[in-house]
């Protein structure tokens, strides 16, 4: 008895996974300095957790300067873990140019993929691209999302999706606003995420910490290192993947 036991917690331990969700650290928003400290004491307590990831749900930086980046990338990259970045609208702007989406592309890689871990696939989208109709690129961006969310449906991971903008606030039906995708782009979105079993809808923007759950899907965005607009403690969210469990905790700076 002791041996089994000790055989199913060690099991457990192996097949459970850590990762950290932060939101809009917006260097310049909070005040700049300010805010580059924050994300500093954000690194610092991530790498003291140990997570096996890091996800950034867009909004870098305040305004898209190559000094903003630069501050922005010198603290990410303390990071002593893999990191993953969905741009938001102050990355691209609210309707994003064919030069803004070449120069975020150029300066900080893809801004819609896929990256694979133990137990996660996490499908990076570029919410700007759903929020306006951008010519090709909205298009083509949807019909990527639809044919990798088909290809990961065969696998024995969970799938999770993380981008900017919320899919809604409040109500799943609620009319379009600043703080929310437009009605046919989100039901698109929320019947692609059922068919194909997403367990989780990541994103941030709203500045407030929202937590919502749609046939099954846990869609939440959390709280930010630059301005939450509830007067909620600055910091982030950390996920705890296990094999029958999906769980999210507030870790404050």
């Amino acid at each position: 008895i002791f041996l089994l036991i000790g055989c199913l917690s060690w099991d457990q331990q192996v097949s459970t996974l850590t990762f950290i969700q932060m939101c809009d650290p917006q260097i310049g928003m909070g005040g700049y300095e300010e805010d580059i400290i924050r994300l500093d004491q954000a690194v610092n307590k991530a790498n003291a957790l140990g997570t096996d990831f890091v996800i950034v749900c867009g909004d870098l930086v305040h305004h898209a300067h190559d000094s903003a980046y630069d501050d922005f990338e010198a603290a990410i990259n303390q990071l002593k873990m893999p990191y993953l970045l969905a741009p938001g609208n102050h990355d691209l702007g609210n309707i994003p140019s064919d030069s803004a989406l070449r120069a975020y592309r150029a300066r900080l890689g893809k801004d819609y993929f896929v990256s694979h871990h133990e137990q996660v696939s996490m499908v990076v989208i570029n919410t700007q691209l759903i929020k306006q109709n951008v010519p090709i690129e909205s298009d083509r961006q949807m019909k990527w999302i639809a044919a990798t969310l088909d290809s990961l449906s065969s696998t024995q991971q969970k799938v999770f999706v993380m981008g900017h903008y919320p899919l809604f606030t409040k109500e799943v039906n609620e009319e379009e606003n600043y703080f929310n995708l437009p009605e046919t782009q989100r039901t698109e979105l929320l019947q692609l995420f059922e068919s194909y079993g997403v367990g989780a809808y990541l994103s941030g923007h709203k500045h407030e910490l929202l937590v919502n759950e749609h046939a099954g899907i846990l869609l939440v965005s959390g709280e930010t290192t630059s301005k939450n607009f509830d007067q909620r403690p600055f910091g982030f969210r950390q996920w705890t993947i296990g094999r029958l469990s999906i769980k999210h905790e507030f870790i404050p700076l």
